[in-house]
């Protein structure tokens, strides 16, 4: 009797979150998320801290930005953004070659742009298992309901881009002072270059690191394919 009503309490908690995690996707189908888990995250951190770090963002659609962030981004984070299902198993494979080889050195990851969408729409940032199971479940949802022009548009929306600073938006108002929709192929792959950690390096400050990946990311740009 008290295992029937456990299993019958566990899964309505299940249940609970299956049709709550569906229901909050279909919404953000059409409603720009408010805030993220991320956002929140950093300004408990700042509070730690004794800083008041703020949130500066400001939605744009997809019409609006320049395509020259849309190619940037693609050639950074995922190269091959259109033509798969949310997993690149390509790249799966060989970052566990890579890492199997290198054991003991930094990890190279294969998150696509739609794993790292479901992470910062609706996740926190970690690498447990429960997390990483989580993130592969949103990840599945938003690339059948969302698809992919919508999700590009909310990854470079939410994406943080340095200190209180989220979406290309804000970051081309801070960093380049104009609009996302006039920034140049130089100034998105700056933008695109720090994305791995925006926090450590500035698109108007970039290392010789930096400039390398600019370089790497201009020279794939025109021949990515992007969302129409």
């Amino acid at each position: 009797m008290i295992v029937f009503r456990i299993l019958k309490f566990f899964g309505k908690v299940i249940l609970y979150f299956l049709v709550s995690s569906i229901a909050i996707v279909v919404v953000y189908k059409f409603v720009p998320p408010p805030i993220t888990p991320i956002m929140i995250i950093r300004q408990f951190e700042g509070w730690f801290e004794g800083k008041n770090i703020g949130i500066r963002k400001k939605w744009v659609p997809y019409e609006k930005i320049s395509k020259n962030v849309f190619r940037a981004v693609v050639s950074a984070e995922d190269a091959r953004f259109m033509f798969h299902k949310g997993f690149d198993w390509e790249a799966i494979k060989a970052a566990r070659r890579y890492n199997e080889l290198r054991k003991g050195q930094k990890l190279r990851g294969a998150s696509t742009i739609s794993m790292q969408t479901a992470k910062n729409a609706f996740l926190w940032h970690g690498r447990n298992y429960v997390r990483k199971a989580l993130e592969a479940y949103f990840t599945v949802l938003i690339e059948y309901i969302w698809g992919k022009k919508r999700i590009i548009e909310v990854y470079v929306n939410i994406i943080e881009f340095g200190e209180g600073i989220y979406g290309v938006q804000a970051a081309a108002e801070v960093f380049f002072h104009k609009n996302a929709s006039e920034l140049t192929q130089r100034e998105s792959a700056l933008l695109a270059a720090v994305l791995p950690n925006p926090r450590r390096w500035s698109p108007i400050a970039p290392t010789p690191y930096i400039e390398k990946r600019v370089a790497f990311i201009q020279g794939r740009m025109n021949s990515v394919v992007i969302p129409k």
